[in-house]
């Protein structure tokens, strides 16, 4: 170790080895500072001053914004600084809600947990919040700005990360807010429902909307059928929360609880992964033949479709016709239990759990309707499972593990890992794959489809050519492959879209992690599929029953769908 390149926190040297700031420097000394504004992943802001430190010389500095030197001291924990501190906590609270008991994010609110950890049990300050109103006009979202303490962390993600730009700073000085252009309401702005500004929110000012209400109500009623689909993803998000392992593969409970609840017939999302393979791998055969409308976009992820729609409308055109697998198994279980409800069940409610807040808008898209009704009642994230489960009093850890019921038991592994980037490309290289043997999924799997990069490509030997394949997650980078592809930069035959970075498995509806535990979760759905019987999706026996049976003359009507310009861009 050379010792001219160390400093001291708090008495403890530590060694410089490229840390970007003084935060990450803290942290190998065992020490989280309190911070509002700062994420790894954003740009650095330096607005909340919460991470300020001392040097030897009483200087203050945000440790978020300053880079480490070598022979600095600094003392993260003195009586100036934990005044300051409060100081700031107490001016924060003066202009917040404080209905905390019934604010939907109390117990995950940072500010909350600063407050407490801080001590803060009275505030000097008076009480000068201004009552401001909430903007529910997203079916997605919900923006409160009266608990918005501008730590920028939303606008950061929706311009930097996401490339959206529904929202920024708006006005100046004590004026400040955030908001939409000319304040129009989000579902008229650039919003796609992608969520991740939710994600990243420390307060709750902007937070995912809650329809528990109206699936209770569904639930209770004697003359309704419910049924519910589960996604991917969502089994191996929400172990953690309930007192489970990180990352657990919890499908098996989630059916349980979901029985529990009330439902009459539980399923999983992944049969209509499976559909989606077929049809997805049919529609780019099909343009791979004749040339036409390359490279293939896939139209799984419905904020991917948002952005498409609003800000390159050109590229249309090059987005599966497919709808997404909640969509196309929503419309068969309506099919299938048209003329099939059980006696005494005059109508039918369909629920979809997903891992995604854009799975909402989707819900209310008129091209996915049936006969002039939703194929999907309602949407409900990981999140409010969560908030069903616990208002239930169901203890998750304890449950007996169940199946999903019957007539749509069966799925591929290849369906499972839709919900991590790179699972839809990898299904649909099984699919065109001459043999299922274990040495072709082997090299499948280290094609360059896997991974938590927000880029990856990969050369697939495909006949006498080669498919030029590419995988991306997060809207930003989305935007800068477009824009390479337009400048003659790049040329693909298929890309995946995701919006969330790392896929589903990072979707605004589930729990929040850290970057550092996507891989987790995605391991987690790479695990189920090792342990699937069924590898392909053209396997699956249950395709040939659907296609002989409720999709018999039904296929475009049922699985496929087009998208409209709304050029907002």
């Amino acid at each position: 170790m050379q010792y001219n390149n160390m400093m001291q926190v708090d008495g403890v040297p530590v060694a410089i080895e490229g840390e970007r700031n003084l935060l990450e420097i803290i942290s190998k000394v065992g020490i989280v500072m309190p911070v509002f504004c700062y994420h790894s992943t954003l740009s650095i802001y330096g607005a909340c001053r919460m991470c300020m430190v001392e040097d030897e010389r009483g200087r203050l500095m945000a440790a978020c914004s300053t880079l480490p030197e070598a022979g600095m001291k600094i003392r993260t924990n003195t009586g100036r600084l934990r005044r300051y501190r409060k100081n700031i906590l107490e001016l924060l609270l003066a202009e917040h809600c404080r209905d905390c008991t019934t604010c939907p994010n109390s117990g995950k609110c940072k500010l909350q947990d600063l407050a407490a950890q801080f001590g803060i049990s009275e505030i000097r300050f008076e009480n000068s919040r201004t009552e401001m109103p909430k903007d529910e006009s997203s079916p997605c979202i919900i923006k409160d700005p009266g608990k918005c303490i501008l730590c920028g962390d939303c606008v950061r993600e929706c311009n930097e990360i996401q490339r959206v730009g529904a929202i920024d700073f708006a006005h100046r000085g004590s004026n400040v807010t955030i908001s939409t252009a000319f304040d129009i309401p989000l579902s008229e702005s650039l919003c796609v429902g992608c969520g991740q500004c939710s994600a990243v929110c420390p307060t709750g000012a902007i937070i995912v909307r809650d329809d528990t209400g109206k699936v209770w109500n569904a639930i209770d009623m004697a003359d309704t059928f419910t049924t519910c689909e589960i996604a991917p993803a969502v089994r191996v998000g929400i172990a953690r929360e309930l007192g489970l392992g990180e990352s657990e593969n919890s499908m098996g409970l989630i059916v349980a609880a979901l029985h529990r609840m009330g439902f009459d017939k539980v399923y999983d999302t992944c049969t209509g992964a499976d559909l989606t393979v077929l049809e997805e791998t049919k529609e780019f055969m099909e343009r791979l033949e004749k040339g036409e409308n390359l490279p293939l976009f896939t139209s799984c992820c419905p904020a991917w479709v948002q952005f498409a729609e609003k800000k390159y409308p050109e590229i249309l055109p090059n987005v599966s016709s497919c709808k997404s697998p909640m969509s196309m198994f929503s419309a068969i279980i309506k099919e299938y239990f048209a003329d099939k409800l059980p006696e005494g069940k005059t109508k039918h409610y369909h629920v979809a759990l997903m891992p995604c807040t854009a799975k909402k808008f989707e819900a209310q898209r008129k091209e996915l309707y049936l006969k002039d009704n939703p194929a999907t009642d309602a949407v409900i994230t990981t999140q409010e499972l969560i908030k069903m489960i616990r208002e239930s009093g169901i203890v998750f850890r304890e449950l007996d593990p169940e199946s999903v019921d019957m007539p749509f038991g069966t799925m591929s592994g290849a369906s499972v890992i839709f919900g991590v980037t790179g699972g839809v490309t990898e299904a649909v290289l099984r699919r065109v794959a001459k043999d299922d043997s274990r040495t072709t999924l082997a090299q499948i799997s280290f094609s360059g489809v896997r991974g938590m990069e927000s880029v990856k490509e990969a050369y697939i030997p495909f006949g006498d050519r080669e498919l030029h394949i590419a995988v991306v997650s997060g809207l930003g980078n989305a935007e800068t492959l477009i824009n390479q592809i337009k400048n003659g930069e790049a040329k693909y035959d298929l890309i995946e879209v995701m919006a969330c970075p790392g896929g589903c498995i990072s979707g605004a509806g589930q729990p929040y992690i850290s970057f550092r535990h996507r891989e987790k979760r995605g391991d987690a759905l790479y695990r189920a599929d090792r342990t699937s019987t069924i590898k392909r999706s053209q396997d699956n026996p249950m395709m040939n029953e659907l296609y002989n049976g409720v999709l018999k003359g039904k296929v475009h009507e049922l699985l496929h769908t087009h998208y409209i310009a709304d050029n907002k861009g």
